[in-house]
């Protein structure tokens, strides 16, 4: 029990089913109520849902030791003059903890402090973020605030403890606790809730007033009908909210209007460019919201303003980002002719160079898994204007080497690593400061390895924690002081996130900007400078470019990214009797590694159709079923099949004899330590495996003769990365039971469609949401 008696003053939604809730959960020994509607009371007394309950707070709250009001903003001075009065009798001890449920903060604590005097130190002022379009006792829902956020506003009078007892009793009803203070909710909350609900009233209103009001509610289309439906909820209510939260409201009023006058203005004069890359900002930033608030620490799990319920004043829905699973049927043979995805490494890039060019840049092919999107919404942020994507076709606006702007709010990088190392490098020279963010996984990864050699160049990068991770914040040169120089970096491991970094910085940099590699990795940063006309130097492993030139726009056609294409390879390899055909990847010389390993291993792969597009070599690749063999690979290759190798391990356990793999440290800052957690999984699924400091030792279970099982069925946790996904989605070919994979949700970063694709050639996966 978490309390004595817990008191609830107000049996509406949110009340009624905080009460459900806490019943249900056992969390008071007691539980009673107030409410001024006696059917209430009387309905949740037959219910047991609460012990007593009367009209009056004097009737039942002895003995309380925690009261929660959940009524109408403007009732709660009156209940705070209650609440001190049965104080001042005894009824309850001063320690009392007293919350709220109000949407409003600054009227709550004013109303408090009027009431006692004095602020007492068990008020916790708190708001749940939940809501139903049905209203009252009968609508409660037990389960209203699982998965939802709770807003603890933090007082310099209340106790820890007081907000430790709070937090842990709207945890205990399954809600998500984030402390905010008291002007930043009530901004919050005007911009995202009270600003929509007025918007939509007044709508309603200014057609109601028209003289055409029949046939313009008669025609009014869904459009209409879901912006306004909001309009619905309680006038009384929401009245109530509007005047309590005034000074927020009329800023964000305000700050609307200006934003309402700059659209009239582009329609005013056909401003096309500009009034397409606002209408394609919103619709992007639109889709981008979900995955942007569930990465920021003090709006975890907030989410579209579309879910907003009616007849609540808890008008912002909210969600969790839910894990999906695999489940995955052993099938042993697969067949037929495919196209992955666009390469994801290009896609990035288009983007970049695209929105730095002058003139306008059309894209084909490009990826439109959400790390690329990811890309393509930071540079929306910065005032690019882009079409699309519309089915892999993107129109990219450029605005010029010089001609990016600051985002008015922190740029989100998703799951993707690539998008927030090249961008650091293009931040770090820019005029303007910014801010780089992503979700819980981006968060974990080492982002010193850029910093580092960025501030050799002259910029201000600071990075989170001991271990150098996101959240990144940049200075701009403006308040620096200097623009950034060139140097000669020799990069300490191959890495073409790091490497396309320092290029880039290079492009604004005084003199020339040398990055030397120890091997080879991928070059796609250098042949697509150069097809947007921008010189680099590229002798052996030594890559330059001087800084002050410009880029021109081209048209990029993005081929099938090799990494995608990789599963199918293995899967057709170790399947039996099964022969796959993968159209036009990217057969890119510093990607190819994946091709060059299998074949070492014994895999049967011939390409035909060789072919450049968009300055990349592609071809179509046939892979048939094989006997593989244990090898040690090369560490030469390693750079050239890094993002392949979580694959290469499941290939590797159905080979003959022992694949050992060194030199390949970098596998360990990918989205999940690589290594440690295919060795977890391949254990999990009977293979043996020893993890070495740089690589791993897999004894494959492969005869050489036939196409057994070599794999058991169980349960393997991705750590939401999608390669290890993928990964085991293709040992399923040589399984003896089901494999169920959890933490897929992540695949669609990369490989949207893999689901399909993968059941369309013959293996059994079904999707499971979380």
């Amino acid at each position: 029990m978490l309390f004595e008696q817990v008191c609830i003053v107000g049996l509406g939604l949110i009340g009624a089913s905080l009460a459900q809730a806490i019943r249900d959960r056992q969390l008071a020994a007691k539980l009673v109520a107030v409410d001024r509607h006696a059917p209430s009371i009387k309905s949740a007394i037959e219910a047991g849902v609460i012990d007593k309950g009367s009209d009056s707070l004097f009737e039942v709250v002895a003995g309380s030791d925690c009261i929660i009001l959940a009524v109408p903003v403007k009732a709660v001075g009156a209940v705070f003059a209650d609440i001190n009065s049965a104080m001042q009798q005894g009824l309850i001890t001063t320690a009392c903890l007293i919350s709220d449920v109000s949407s409003t903060k600054q009227n709550v604590v004013d109303a408090a402090q009027k009431a006692f005097g004095r602020l007492p130190t068990g008020f916790v002022p708190a708001h749940p973020i939940a809501g139903a379009e049905q209203s009252g006792f009968h609508a409660r829902r037990s389960d209203l605030f699982v998965n939802h956020s709770l807003i603890v506003c933090e007082l310099k009078s209340t106790t820890p403890k007081a907000i430790a007892q709070i937090s842990q009793l709207w945890q205990s009803v399954g809600a998500t606790v984030m402390k905010m203070d008291v002007a930043h909710h009530d901004a919050v909350l005007a911009y995202t809730s009270h600003l929509p609900h007025l918007l939509a009233f007044n709508l309603v209103e200014q057609l109601a007033d028209h003289d055409d009001n029949m046939d313009i509610f008669r025609y009014a289309a869904g459009g209409f009908r879901d912006f306004t439906r909001i309009a619905a909820s309680d006038p009384v209510m929401w009245h109530d909210i509007f005047i309590a939260n005034k000074p927020a409201l009329l800023n964000a009023l305000d700050e609307y209007s200006q934003y309402l006058a700059k659209l009239r203005r582009l329609i005013q004069d056909e401003d096309s460019t500009q009034l397409l890359g606002l209408l394609g900002r919103a619709q992007s930033a639109r889709k981008h919201f979900g995955h942007m608030l569930t990465g920021t620490p003090y709006t975890k799990n907030l989410t579209e303003i579309s879910n907003t319920k009616t007849n609540t004043e808890n008008s912002m829905a909210t969600s969790t980002h839910a894990s999906s699973a695999y489940i995955i049927t052993p099938s042993s043979t697969i067949n037929g002719t495919i196209a992955v995805p666009g390469d994801k490494s290009i896609s990035h890039r288009s983007i970049m160079f695209g929105s730095l060019a002058e003139g306008v840049t059309r894209v084909s092919g490009f990826l439109e898994g959400e790390d690329a999107l990811a890309t393509l919404q930071a540079f929306r942020d910065m005032g690019v204007t882009i079409e699309g994507p519309e089915n892999g076709n993107v129109v990219i606006h450029g605005v010029g080497i010089n001609g990016l702007k600051p985002s008015r709010t922190p740029l989100y990088m998703g799951n993707s690593g690539t998008t927030m190392r090249l961008l650091s490098g293009i931040l770090a020279a820019q005029s303007f400061d910014s801010v780089l963010t992503g979700d819980a996984s981006l968060s974990k990864r080492p982002m010193e390895r850029v910093a580092k050699p960025l501030r050799e160049m002259g910029a201000t990068l600071q990075t989170t924690g001991e271990r150098g991770t996101a959240p990144i914040s940049i200075t701009g040169s403006d308040k620096r002081g200097s623009k950034l120089h060139g140097i000669t970096y020799d990069m300490p491991v191959a890495s073409a996130q790091v490497k396309s970094c320092l290029i880039l910085a290079g492009l604004w940099a005084e003199g020339k900007t040398t990055v030397i590699q120890p091997e080879i990795s991928r070059d796609h940063t250098e042949r697509m400078l150069s097809a947007f006309g921008y010189d680099v130097e590229v002798e052996g492993n030594t890559i330059s470019v001087e800084g002050g030139g410009k880029l021109t726009a081209c048209d990029i056609a993005v081929p099938a990214d090799i990494s995608s294409a990789a599963f199918f390879m293995v899967a057709a390899s170790i399947a039996k009797d099964s022969q796959i055909t993968i159209t036009q990847v990217g057969m890119n010389p510093t990607r190819t590694g994946i091709i060059d390993i299998l074949k070492l291993m014994g895999a049967d792969i011939s390409l035909s159709n060789e072919t450049f597009v968009g300055g990349e070599p592609v071809a179509d690749i046939t892979i048939k079923s094989a006997q593989l063999k244990g090898i040690t690979i090369p560490e030469a290759l390693v750079p050239l099949a890094i993002d392949e190798f979580p694959v290469l391990f499941v290939a590797a356990s159905c080979a003959q004899g022992q694949t050992v793999l060194t030199g390949a440290k970098e596998l360990r800052v990918k989205e999940s330590d690589r290594i440690a957690v295919m060795a977890d999984g391949l254990t999990q699924l009977g293979v043996d495996c020893t993890v070495t400091e740089d690589g791993i030792i897999i004894e494959g279970k492969g005869d050489g003769q036939s196409h057994q099982a070599v794999f058991g069925g169980g349960e393997i946790y991705s750590h939401h990365d999608h390669r290890i996904a993928m990964s085991f989605s293709v040992a399923s070919l040589r399984a003896t039971d089901t494999i169920t994979i959890q933490g897929v949700e992540t695949v669609n970063t990369s490989f949207p469609g893999f689901a399909e694709l993968a059941n369309k050639i013959g293996m059994n996966l079904a999707t499971r949401q979380g």
